[in-house]
């Protein structure tokens, strides 16, 4: 993919968009407080942020009024997918502990049929030929799982509260944008294309693999720490008490994490557009 329309499009964020990304701000607050209660303590609200207000300025870029669908209802699906997407792209559960989550779920469903009533850890354990450690796992995979996340209710859009942004937040989430902007421009690359593939375009995972000669689960890989090094290019000039210590300090993978940062900040304030090297 060029570096054409793409890299651009963040950084040419129309005036119309940009008031949609202001006056919706709590659609992805909102969304990450549902989501968040749910999830393994490992995932970190900033995580699960970063995909959504992504997951947002596309939407702004993207909305056609004349569908006659409200942009809040609109962008609550986009910010939600981003953020399953993001979660899945975790994958903190192996394929067995899946595996086991879902035997589990039948069991218990079986059981509950053909007793007439909730069964017992022990019942459980013993229908599926495990024991009660076994089962209490499966038990705790099962809850986490991302698919889970998916509960009924009101739609997003009609609970959300209808207050606008003060002139605080407003100051301080159009800086955030130009972050942002500056951030994903200077990316590597190879992470370059598929944060700009997956948010920007709408491209699928095979796509991307397919045209860099990968695997779509380096893709997912890719995808993940594309949005750290965004989130901490972004937090490095707005938050840097959020930026995490470095492991090595004198590394080479800190080296270079210290001259995208340095690019990133220079971009956003203006000052040059030095190219992070791959």
């Amino acid at each position: 993919m060029g570096r054409g329309c793409a890299v651009s499009a963040p950084a040419t964020l129309d005036a119309a968009a940009s008031e949609l990304v202001l006056a919706h701000l709590a659609v992805v607050g909102y969304q990450v407080s549902e989501v968040l209660p749910r999830v393994p303590t490992s995932v970190t609200r900033d995580d699960l942020s970063s995909a959504g207000f992504l997951a947002l300025v596309l939407a702004a870029r993207s909305y056609d009024a004349s569908t006659g669908v409200p942009f809040a209802r609109y962008a609550a699906l986009r910010v939600r997918g981003a953020i399953l997407d993001e979660l899945r792209s975790m994958d903190w559960a192996s394929r067995g502990a899946r595996a086991r989550a879902r035997e589990m779920g039948s069991t218990v469903d079986r059981l509950t049929v053909a007793l007439g009533r909730t069964p017992t850890r022990d019942e459980v354990a013993a229908a599926m030929g495990a024991d009660a450690a076994t089962v209490d796992q499966a038990r705790a995979d099962l809850e986490r799982r991302v698919l889970s996340l998916d509960v009924p209710g009101s739609p997003v859009a009609e609970v959300l509260p209808d207050a606008a942004p003060t002139p605080e937040e407003v100051a301080l989430t159009r800086e955030r944008l130009v972050w942002m902007r500056a951030a994903v421009d200077e990316l590597p690359e190879r992470l370059r294309v598929v944060v700009e593939g997956v948010f920007f375009d709408d491209r699928s995972p095979a796509e991307l693999a397919e045209e860099l000669g990968v695997t779509p689960s380096r893709i997912s890989q890719l995808r993940t720490e594309a949005l750290a090094l965004l989130r901490d290019g972004i937090n490095t000039g707005l938050d840097p008490e959020l930026v995490p210590e470095p492991a090595r300090p004198d590394g080479v993978a800190e080296r270079r994490r210290q001259r995208y940062f340095a690019a990133v900040a220079e971009r956003a304030m203006g000052v040059g557009s030095v190219r992070t090297p791959a």
